[in-house]
């Protein structure tokens, strides 16, 4: 295995390449067990109802082995509309490995390809090496960059601004390539929770993301009525003078009060979590947040991976799509640090179930990374 003149395109074929190098075999386990791994699939077999396909395979030259060949995300080929991918974990080939003398080979025909025997002994060892990763965890929240994604301009900018999510699920955050997480799991994300379906779904549902009538109403009315009041006042709200003046106009156009109970809880969520911002020291002590805008433009972003990944568009129409996100998210803040807590706020006060505690503390987990992470997209790009 020799990188010649390649970068490694990721964390992971970097560690590949080492654990390798150094001949450091269970090294190069315990980075496949650290990571996604993916097999092609024929989009026919996939998209066909209750049909799982099984482990590719295909003959070595080299070794006149049968291989079954996998690819790490960092090395997965440019989308195409016919090949898609299916993700797995090394347990998860242990578990459906079907012939003790085929070989897996990692990334073949790449400057990062390796090959593993995969006898019953190791496969114990795959499986050993899942557990001491820990097991499903791994795969999430953590900040990946591709470095053969976008990583400058206005396409990374607007890519940028789904990183909550790529963080959340340990995606990397600027690439618009063969899948957002892998074709199955794009294509059941955006049926639900989103019901998009196909090709107008999808676009029907990121228009009304880019105006941003997903995130509510009514907690929009309520941050609407505390900008005025501010503008009026010339000075800080108190949250008295808030709460009357939201009162006074649901009532007004709401005469039946429907809204007016709504209203007053989303002012109670807000109120308490700006507090926390502050106490936290992620808000100002006169700092406010305007607009939960960001929630829907970060999905909106999303959205468009997932389309990509479930074929609903090709990459010129998702790199234009995710373009249109960034003039509302403009308009509606002056920073980073600002677009975020936008988005955190938002995801916090639409917990109803449960403890909101993790959901808090996870929440200003993937804040402080995008703030503070040097390899941030938040602190490398410029907001406009």
């Amino acid at each position: 295995m020799t990188t010649g003149s390649w970068a490694p395109p990721t964390h992971v074929e970097r560690a590949l390449y080492e654990a390798e190098e150094r001949g450091d075999r269970a090294a190069v386990l315990d980075a496949l067990g650290r990571t996604r791994l993916y097999v092609l699939v024929a989009r026919l077999h996939a998209d066909a109802p209750g049909h799982t396909a099984p482990l590719p395979s295909q003959r070595d030259e080299g070794s006149r082995r049968t291989v079954v060949p996998v690819r790490t995300e960092g090395m997965l080929p440019p989308w195409h509309p016919d090949w898609v991918f299916r993700q797995t974990t090394l347990e998860g080939l242990a578990a459906a490995w079907p012939h003790d003398r085929w070989l897996l080979a990692v990334n073949p025909g790449t400057p990062y390809a390796l090959t593993l025997p995969a006898r019953s002994a190791d496969r114990r060892a795959w499986q050993e090496a899942g557990v001491r990763a820990g097991g499903e965890g791994r795969l999430r929240m953590r900040l990946l960059t591709h470095a053969g994604g976008h990583l400058h301009g206005p396409v990374a900018q607007a890519l940028a601004l789904g990183a909550h999510l790529a963080v959340l699920n340990g995606l990397a955050w600027n690439q618009l390539g063969a899948q957002y997480e892998d074709y199955p799991t794009d294509v059941a994300r955006l049926r639900r929770p989103w019901h998009v379906h196909h090709r107008a779904g999808f676009r029907d549902k990121l228009d009304t993301l880019l105006a941003a009538r997903l995130v509510g109403r009514v907690p929009e009315t309520v941050l609407a009525v505390r900008r005025r009041l501010a503008r009026r006042a010339a000075a800080a709200v108190t949250e008295r003078e808030w709460a009357a003046e939201v009162s006074a106009v649901l009532e007004r156009d709401d005469p039946y009060g429907r809204g007016r109970d709504e209203a007053l809880e989303f002012l109670r969520r807000i109120t308490h979590y700006e507090g926390r911002f502050r106490a936290d020291g992620l808000l100002a002590p006169d700092g406010r947040v305007d607009t939960l805008a960001a929630f829907d433009h970060g999905r909106a972003v999303n959205v468009v991976r997932l389309a990509l990944g479930a074929r609903y568009c090709d990459p010129r129409e998702a790199e234009q799509s995710v373009l249109r996100v960034l003039e509302p998210a403009r308009r509606a803040y002056d920073s980073w640090p600002a677009f975020s807590l936008g988005y955190l706020l938002a995801r916090l006060i639409h917990v109803d179930e449960g403890d909101p505690e993790p959901v808090y503390q996870e929440s200003l987990a993937i804040h402080r990374t995008l703030l503070q992470d040097p390899s941030s997209p938040y602190r490398n790009l410029p907001w406009s």
